[in-house]
């Protein structure tokens, strides 16, 4: 399939914005929706999923990438980010949006203000990003 000439930033947010209804935050209410355009067209979502055990947390970025990765999906145009004020992925989720979708562009939206979308292109997120994996050996 062909690619899109033109990235829907609304969609794309509205589909993290509906992924964000899914979250689970019992602890800090802090719910959070992404949403990954593939290079086909299609849309992978995800939202963050707490634990008691803080570190076993998930943010909805990683959640969509590895959704997305186990799926066999890797090639991708764009990512979506919702969350209440609108703040950009932490720093893991950076590091693998950089590894995995170095030229993607990054909305990031406040769901409570979906229609004001903020663009970052991924590769300009995180400086001198760990990127230089050796390959896998037979």
């Amino acid at each position: 399939m062909p690619k899109p000439k033109r990235i829907n930033s609304k969609a794309l947010v509205a589909a993290a914005l509906e992924a964000q209804r899914r979250a689970v935050a019992p602890y800090s209410r802090f719910k959070v929706g992404a949403a990954l355009l593939t290079d086909s067209g299609e849309i992978i979502t995800g939202a963050n999923v707490e634990s008691a055990s803080y570190g076993l947390s998930c943010c909805a970025e990683r959640v969509a990438i590895f959704k997305a990765l186990t799926d066999g999906v890797t090639d991708f145009r764009a990512a979506a980010v919702v969350s209440p004020g609108g703040v950009t992925p932490c720093g893991a989720c950076r590091q693998l949006l950089i590894e995995y979708a170095t030229d993607a562009v990054l909305f990031v939206a406040d769901s409570r203000k979906p229609d004001t979308i903020r663009r970052f292109r991924v590769r300009d997120l995180l400086p001198a990003a760990f990127t230089n994996i050796p390959p896998v050996l037979p």
